[in-house]
């Protein structure tokens, strides 16, 4: 049985996932995050992002750091880690890292960019 936070970050663990994530980003804002289990700071990110509303796609950095650079690469966003990032049309619209990572800050980005 899976828990809630399994339903919730969906893995992000092959080039292969980006493309149905930038595809969806065409008709609406996707929110992509990047989180390394070692960091305490990203599990204070990992917090704040259980509790953001719908899917979060989830990059695990320590276990697919090509899938994190070909992020940076495709939207121009220099790595970080945690980072939080808002595609929408297929551009990265919007991201955060590190404590700037909260609940209502990435709501809010959704929304503008809605």
């Amino acid at each position: 049985m899976r828990t809630r936070d399994e339903e919730h970050f969906v893995p992000v663990s092959d080039r292969a996932a980006l493309e149905p994530l930038f595809a969806r980003s065409q008709e609406a804002p996707v929110v992509l995050f990047k989180h390394d289990t070692a960091c305490p700071i990203s599990t204070a990110a990992y917090r704040e992002m259980s509790r953001v509303a719908g899917d979060v796609p989830m990059i695990d950095v320590e276990r697919a750091k090509g899938v994190a650079s070909e992020v940076a690469q495709r939207t121009g966003i220099r790595h970080e880690s945690p980072q939080v990032i808002v595609l929408r049309g297929g551009r990265g619209v919007w991201s955060a890292s590190h404590f700037d990572i909260t609940t209502s800050a990435v709501e809010q980005a959704v929304r503008e960019n809605a």
